[in-house]
């Protein structure tokens, strides 16, 4: 899948994949957003925060949830677990 390879994981198992894939299905039903569009959030985020950290592949986590508003309601959530190797010094303008 284009995500795992995207940390140069050339090595990803069929399990893995059908694994992705499944869990990428399980979130779109529970926030009602196709996995492509939730493939694309997560490869953008990572896009993003790469310019000011290296981000430890091992362990990240991105999904997209349902929380409770209130009794009634439940939101949108984007939930995010991304360990960091090492902070990059950018300069600041």
């Amino acid at each position: 899948m284009d995500f795992l390879r995207l940390f140069g994981r050339d090595d990803v198992s069929s399990k893995d994949i059908a694994k992705e894939r499944l869990r990428l299905i399980l979130v779109h039903d529970r926030a009602n957003v196709s996995p492509q569009f939730l493939e694309m959030i997560k490869s953008q985020i990572i896009n993003i925060i790469s310019d000011y950290v290296d981000i430890e592949e091992e362990g990240l986590e991105i999904k997209l949830t349902r929380m409770k508003k209130d009794e009634d309601a439940t939101v949108p959530a984007l939930v995010a677990n991304i360990p960091i190797k090492r902070i990059k010094h950018v300069a600041r303008a």
